[in-house]
């Protein structure tokens, strides 16, 4: 049976939204202050119990919250004059309120989609 993977809750439907928004800085070139978001195995070590990403509490993980921030608040992600969009937002929600799964059994890499994001 076939099944869509890309179905809200799931990592394959917020793979687009950390490509587009996420990874053009938080990538191995990053800098050192910042976490990597560019690999499953970089996510695996942000997400869990006091971490970045709180598997069931989106509103309590740092990760959410500065994704939701308005341009004006310092630390709001991705610090490019445009916030993300309401719906990639809630495909971050739908992922973290669902334990924030992650692809297990092989480390796959994210790639930057679309234009490099301005910097502030």
């Amino acid at each position: 049976p076939s099944t869509d993977l890309a179905q809200p809750g799931t990592f394959a439907s917020v793979r687009p939204v950390l490509e587009r928004n996420c990874v053009h800085c938080h990538d191995s070139n990053r800098l050192g202050h910042m976490p990597a978001f560019d690999s499953t195995k970089s996510l695996a070590k942000l997400t869990g119990p006091a971490t970045w990403i709180i598997p069931g509490k989106p509103e309590m993980s740092r990760f959410f919250q500065v994704c939701t921030f308005a341009d004006e608040i310092p630390m709001a992600m991705p610090p490019s004059g445009h916030a993300i969009s309401r719906p990639e937002i809630e495909l971050l929600r739908a992922w973290i309120s669902n334990g924030a799964p992650i692809p297990a059994g092989r480390n796959l890499h994210l790639k930057p989609q679309g234009p490099l994001p301005r910097s502030i």
